[in-house]
């Protein structure tokens, strides 16, 4: 039975600290001048609800940055730790390597 409660807890760890796992932005977005904002932003999202977050995992959000034509989408998968396969168990950080992707709506 999956855990959604501890991956939801990883999550938000992860996401808050950005440390313990792989960030990674597009190309579009690594050299962007409102990157630090774009950050912060990912980093105290809190609009989870049923839409895009349905198991209540938190690891997918939407948001707008000022001035910006295109949504920014951010997302975090789950690897093994050799990062050639899906984790086998997402609750588990022994197994799991988190990617937190961020990336403009139009590239997902």
């Amino acid at each position: 039975m999956t855990d959604y409660k501890r991956i939801r807890a990883l999550n938000d760890a992860f996401r808050q600290s950005m440390s313990g796992g792989k960030l990674v932005t597009t190309a579009s977005l690594s050299n962007h001048p409102d990157l630090g904002t774009i950050l912060e932003r990912v980093r105290n999202y809190a609009d989870f609800g049923e839409n895009n977050d349905p198991y209540g995992e938190h690891d997918f959000g939407s948001l707008m940055i000022h001035g910006e034509p295109d949504r920014i989408f951010w997302k975090i998968d789950y690897y093994d730790k050799s990062m050639n396969e899906g984790s086998l168990d997402p609750s588990d950080p022994s197994l799991t390597t988190r990617v937190l992707t961020i990336m403009r709506a139009s590239e997902y």
